[in-house]
């Protein structure tokens, strides 16, 4: 239900969704304890955020000079390309500045910044942030934003959900340190994946569970279990950081048994009792369907769901590709034909129909050919020649 309603959003463009405090604050604290001096001296651009609102701008100008940060920048979209229902209401810390404009408040994005003591507390803080109006709609592809970007050392923001790949190929292109909000499925995506297989780009701290929880001016248009009424915030599930600042966790093995005590002892009913992993028909490698499965003594290539990427340690494994149609990587071992396409689908649900066994790992259940789930393709790291 949650993820259907993120498509949902995808489509309508409702993409505001305000990250709480506490999981920013979390998140944050995974690269400051790898390496304190992650932000020293460093410029910060916040682009597609709403410092009135959000709590990213409110994070990282609280901690300014914890952080050693040379510069702060935040923007935000212009009111207009927020797709509200009931109208906007303005906050008393915009209505109160005298440059306060009814008509650039609709059609312009804002701009805040922060780099120096304006109060004269000699402490610069949230209450030193000084904000204007963009010349154009805050639109992060505009050469207004673009140069922002150019300009900062590390990118950090909870991006718009429909323009999730642009906006990643828009931090790409430059090369800078980043992190970012999105579905954890965005793995899956062509332009995407190589990066995680190339290690130029990983997964951070992650929230609890993979469940994140925002507010939204949309929230009441969600059903009751996505919706908290009494929280007031809309839970999404499958969702996580991508980022390419290191972190203590990414570098931690994860602990396995070996594939005779998965086979003996797992706490899976697909694993436990069997007489061994199941290997696919289309690829040289096992079906591994649980993270905590991966047998420790296999050296070939194993198909494990794109959650492992949660676990991940490159010094333990090597991701070598990906179960898809393309065969990008030159892994399949076997092409379907249309016909055995059809027929799979008919064997299998007893009608006609397709089955788009190019599309997965392929296996034989009890004689019949079935698709897996998304998989990742990867092996010990020991076992690379």
């Amino acid at each position: 239900m949650a993820n259907s309603k993120l498509t949902e959003a995808k489509r309508a463009k409702n993409d505001e969704f305000y990250t709480q405090f506490h999981d920013i604050e979390k998140e944050i604290s995974a690269y400051l304890e790898f390496n304190p001096d992650v932000f020293k001296g460093k410029t910060l651009l916040l682009p597609c955020d709403d410092p009135e609102w959000s709590n990213f701008t409110k994070y990282f100008a609280q901690n300014f000079e914890t952080f050693g940060l040379k510069k702060l920048i935040s923007t935000s979209y212009a009111v207009e390309s927020k797709n509200y229902k009931s109208g906007y209401q303005p906050t008393l810390f915009e209505t109160s500045a005298p440059y306060f404009d009814k008509v650039k408040t609709v059609k312009n994005g804002k701009i805040f910044t922060l780099s120096h003591d304006k109060t004269g507390d000699h402490k610069v803080n949230v209450d030193d942030l000084e904000w204007h109006y963009l010349t154009g709609d805050g639109d992060f592809r505009s050469n207004e934003i673009k140069k922002l970007r150019d300009e900062s050392d590390i990118i950090i923001t909870n991006p718009p959900f429909s323009l999730f790949r642009e906006f990643l190929a828009w931090i790409i292109e430059t090369g800078k340190q980043f992190v970012v909000i999105s579905n954890l499925n965005a793995i899956t995506y062509k332009e995407i994946f190589p990066l995680i297989k190339n290690d130029k780009m990983w997964l951070g701290n992650g929230f609890h569970a993979g469940n994140a929880y925002f507010s939204s001016p949309f929230a009441t248009e969600y059903a009751e279990g996505v919706y908290n009424s009494e929280t007031g915030l809309v839970k999404f599930r499958n969702v996580c950081w991508f980022t390419n600042l290191d972190h203590g966790r990414r570098h931690q093995p994860l602990p396995l048994m070996t594939m005779a005590e998965n086979l003996k002892y797992s706490k899976h009913k697909e694993i436990k009792g069997k007489k061994s992993y199941i290997r696919y028909e289309n690829y040289d490698a096992i079906e591994v369907p649980f993270t905590d499965s991966i047998p420790k003594d296999y050296d070939g290539i194993m198909g494990v769901p794109i959650s492992f990427l949660d676990k991940y340690s490159p010094e333990q494994f090597e991701i070598v590709g990906m179960c898809e149609n393309e065969d990008i990587y030159k892994l399949k071992t076997k092409f379907y034909t249309t016909e055995e396409c059809k027929k799979a689908y008919l064997d299998k649900f007893g009608k006609k129909g397709t089955y788009d066994l190019n599309a997965s790992g392929v296996i034989i259940q009890d004689g019949l050919r079935e698709k897996v789930y998304q998989r990742v393709l990867i092996r010990h790291r020991k076992a690379k020649k």
